[in-house]
Parts: C-alpha cells; structure tokens; sequence
C-alpha cells in the first residue's frame, strides 16, 4: 500500500483561490477522514488526489511519488462516489468486472477478482441483478467492489452514506471500517457528518474554507478542540458556549459569565481581564443544586439510554444531557456543575484554543 502526502497544496479556478498551503501526511494503512461543512474543500481536495482536478500549487505525493501530473488511472487509486455511478444496463457481475476488462485483465482473472470482492461484501447471490433491483446498501456495495478488484493501494470515498437513511448509514459505517481492516489499505474518507468521522477514523482532518483547522484522533478532536469552530464542528449534542471574563486570585483561575463563576484549569496564558468563550459540553455539564450555572428549562428530549434537557440562559440555549428518569418543570430554574478539567475555554477575539 502507499503513503499520501500533501506538501502546500494549493487550488484556484481562474483568479479565486479557494485553498493555499494545505500540508499533512498519511500513513500507510491509515484511514483518515476529511470532515467539514459543504464548501470548505474536502471533496476537492480527494478529487485532486484522485487526479480529477488539477493542483494548483504544491506537491502532490502517494508512495513516495509526486503525481500531479500522472493520469489518474496510473495513479493506483480507486474512488467510490456520493452517487454510487453504477451502469443501469449492466448487472452487478459487469459492473464489478467493467475496470478490468477496459484494462484488457485476462477473463479467468476477472472472475477470480469479482468472486473474491463479492464474497467479502456478501454481494453474491446478487451478482445476477441489475442496479435498479438492489437496495441502497446493496448497490454502495457493488461500487465498493468495483474499486476493490482493481487492488489500487489508495482507496477514495466521497461522502458514499449520504444517500442512505440513519438505520443503514450505521450499518454501512461498520462494514466499510471492517472492509478497510480486512484490506490494509490506505483510505481517505470525505464526509461533513461527524459521527461518522468520529467513528470510523484513525486520524481527523478538520478543514475550514480552504485550509485545515486541526489534526488528530478522533479522542483529540473531542477532548481537545484546537479551536471553537472545531468544538462547535465535533460532538452530538452540540457544545455550549459562554462568553466571560478571566479572573485570576487566590482561589485560582475561574471565567465570570452572565449566569455565574465557573472554575477553569490554571495556564500560564490566562490573564485577569482577558475575554474568553467558554466551550461546556453537554455530557460534561451536571445538574447540581449549588452549581454556579443556572438556566430555565424549557423541554426534555428523552432519547431511550438517556436525555436532553433544553434550557434557555442569559447567553440563549443551553443544553445539558441528564438521567431520563430525571423531571423538570418547564420554567423551573436548573443550576449546573461542570468540573474545571472539562471546560473548554477559547480566546474571545481569535476563537483559538487557550
């Protein structure tokens, strides 16, 4: 398989640039995920490592190689779309089998190399149909065996779940994990939905309007957002933020906010006066009758496992998971905890992480 490597990658249509200095480097083996919102770069960034768009600066590197130039079907790559792009006309056997045959493979090879992907994907009693007569998954299965018999050392796949209801994205998630386990390929995976990329990846791409917000595990982007856009960007539910004030005394550093005093981790880079955003995740808030926060509830989202409680602050919404068994009078003040190894805090001005 093959290491990919981005060294200042940068794009621009006419005189608009749209990306510029994109660097970071992929392991073999890795499965790495470009996450953002529609717009950032994600999917333009695949298609110029797949060779369907062209690089505007920079160099691009998969083995070792630098490909900018190099034609995509000599390139080793193979990329399952958002659309599936199955031919209507063919049955899965043929559109497994399409690439090898343009590539002249010889037939006993062919079917050696279809059999064997349709066995992993458990696409073998449909090898007979056509697409129309498969479900959703089903045929996000041919389009990953059709880029599984061409044994490319870089798989590509852009936004491939999207299509699919909530049920069957899960399902798929697993599989194209477990797929990429079996295979030991190199994977580059774009998808704006987080819980997918906190679930399937080794490594997390955050990109923002053309240029990279953070880089980590899954575990770092959610422990330790590099920026309130990556808080904002990472987790279900969605984090809160509180504007403050820093107050440094005796009793060590704590952020004064509209709905009361919340106790921080000490850091050198915390002065009095400075403005911050305080990030409190939902999971990490506690109900708690003395807490320094208080908030009106509003509505309880009872999700089976557990519950949201909806509430409203002086900065807006605010919402803090609690036991399902747990009752609220709409209305009724809430007062909240959260210790200060949880909270997150980001400079007001810059939105950096302090």
């Amino acid at each position: 398989m093959a290491t990919v490597e981005y060294q200042r990658i940068g794009k621009s249509f006419g005189a608009v640039t749209i990306m510029r200095d994109i660097s970071f480097r992929i392991e073999d083996h890795e499965f790495v995920v470009l996450l953002g919102p529609s717009g950032c770069g994600k999917t333009t960034l695949l298609r110029m490592t797949a060779g369907l768009e062209a690089v505007s600066q920079g160099d691009l590197m998969i083995g070792g190689k630098r490909v900018n130039d190099v034609h995509p079907r000599d390139r080793s790559i193979a990329m399952v779309f958002q659309n599936y792009a199955l031919y209507p006309t063919m049955k899965v056997y043929d559109n497994i089998a399409f690439s090898l045959e343009v590539a002249k493979v010889p037939p006993a090879e062919i079917k050696s190399r279809v059999e064997w992907a349709a066995a992993t994907l458990n696409l073998t009693p449909y090898l007979g149909r056509y697409p129309k007569e498969l479900s959703g998954g089903q045929r996000q299965r041919v389009a990953m065996g059709r880029a599984m018999v061409r044994e490319a050392e870089v798989f590509l796949f852009d936004e491939p779940l999207s299509n699919l209801d909530a049920k069957l994205r899960a399902h798929m998630r697993t599989e194209i994990r477990q797929l990429h386990n079996r295979l030991k390929t190199t994977t580059i995976y774009v998808t704006h939905d987080q819980i997918e990329a906190m679930t399937m990846a080794d490594k997390i791409v955050v990109m923002r309007a053309g240029k990279i917000e953070q880089i980590g595990s899954p575990d770092d982007v959610y422990d330790r957002p590099a920026s309130k856009y990556v808080a904002d960007f990472i987790g279900s539910s969605s984090i809160n933020f509180l504007p403050g004030t820093v107050v440094v005394d005796n009793g060590g550093p704590a952020v004064d906010t509209t709905t009361g005093r919340v106790s921080v981790e000490p850091s050198p880079a915390l002065k009095s006066g400075q403005k911050v955003v305080l990030g409190l995740r939902p999971t990490d808030v506690v109900v708690d009758a003395g807490g320094p926060l208080a908030a009106k509830a509003i509505l309880t989202e009872r999700l089976g496992h557990d519950a949201q409680l909806f509430c409203e602050g002086p900065e807006g919404s605010f919402v803090a998971v609690v036991d399902k068994a747990a009752r609220f009078s709409e209305g009724a003040e809430v007062r909240f905890a959260i210790p200060p190894s949880k909270v997150h805090v980001f400079d007001a001005e810059t939105e950096i992480r302090i």
